[in-house]
């Protein structure tokens, strides 16, 4: 945003923007999108099939109709097509495990002031022992790793390289998507043994059992078994601070042969670390949930590496959302 475009009615409409924020929230939780469809229905149709109140529900429709989400006729309320695309659970490109977690992250951002005082988080780490709030990040992670992988993993020229180490890897989407773009590869998937049901379920899913395993442990406190050419690390580094990036990095590089490629995959920080937008407010995510997690700035991430005896540490060059960035090192 333009510093000029600040005035008083966009500092109000950035303050009480987490109107929309909670609206939609509700719709998807609510499962509304999903419940409507490709059909046409009534508030009170929808009210039955979700279980609320009829006057509540027409009051949330009409709101995510104000936002162009749900249209409105004398016959009642349909999906638009973007509700369709991205809010009905059916939809390839469902995004509603992510809003739903993101859901679970709000009590926390209305502490920030007291974060920022403290410098302390407020809130637990994600609980898995919730099942809702376990599906909706494991799915949600699922679901925009899905999204992304396809579109930046072609980016990324390997070589020849195909053992690869998918470190807190979660569901295993990034080492599929590896291993469907280079036939001859096989990968671990190194995570929690919290992860290893779904991981397992998803890796064989799309037929890939024979050459993904899961391997478990905790990157911070337990050596990865296993040789490797390639590896892989997305999306970690900002639950840790320094010193436990240095602990993945050295687990990883124990593991990796002489020549081996790291990579990277964060959300990157310029090195005055006041921009990009959303990797800077991911920061303060950090903040709110981790003692010492923090998005960091390239220079960090290349000084991490080198110090770790890394060499020909490169930015790669790829597009992605939320300024998410790939930076490679080779192991001497």
């Amino acid at each position: 945003m333009n510093p000029s475009e600040w005035n008083p009615g966009k500092l109000l409409e950035t303050s009480g923007s987490y109107w929309k924020t909670c609206a939609l929230h509700a719709g998807v939780k609510l499962d509304v999108f999903t419940v409507i469809g490709d059909q046409v229905l009534t508030a009170d149709v929808i009210a039955g099939h979700i279980q609320a109140d009829t006057r509540a529900t027409a009051m949330l429709l009409n709101a995510l109709c104000a936002m162009d989400l749900l249209i409105k006729s004398d016959n009642g309320f349909q999906n638009t097509q973007a509700a369709k695309n991205f809010l009905r659970k059916e939809a390839p490109q469902y995004v509603g495990y992510i809003i739903r977690h993101h859901q679970h992250l709000m009590a926390s951002w209305s502490q920030l002031d007291v974060a920022v005082k403290t410098g302390k988080p407020v809130r637990t780490r994600v609980s898995f022992s919730d099942p809702d709030v376990r599906e909706a990040f494991l799915m949600g992670m699922f679901n925009m790793a899905m999204n992304t992988a396809p579109k930046v993993i072609p980016q990324i020229d390997l070589g020849n390289r195909n053992r690869l180490l998918d470190m807190g890897g979660g569901p295993g989407t990034w080492a599929i998507h590896f291993c469907r773009q280079y036939p001859e590869m096989v990968a671990t998937v190194f995570d929690l043994p919290t992860t290893r049901h779904f991981a397992e379920q998803t890796i064989a899913r799309f037929g890939l059992s024979g050459r993904i395993q899961f391997q478990e442990g905790s990157y911070l406190k337990d050596q990865v078994e296993g040789a490797f050419d390639v590896a892989w690390l997305s999306h970690i580094f900002h639950g840790e601070g320094p010193e436990g990036c240095k602990s993945i990095i050295d687990n990883a590089a124990n593991v990796l042969a002489p020549g081996g490629m790291i990579l990277i995959h964060e959300f990157i920080l310029n090195d005055a670390m006041d921009s990009p937008l959303f990797p800077a407010l991911f920061s303060l995510n950090m903040l709110l949930g981790t003692e010492s997690g923090q998005a960091y700035s390239e220079q960090q991430i290349r000084n991490m590496l080198a110090d770790a005896g890394f060499v020909d540490i490169h930015r790669i060059p790829v597009n992605t959302p939320n300024d998410s960035g790939v930076i490679a090192g080779y192991k001497k």
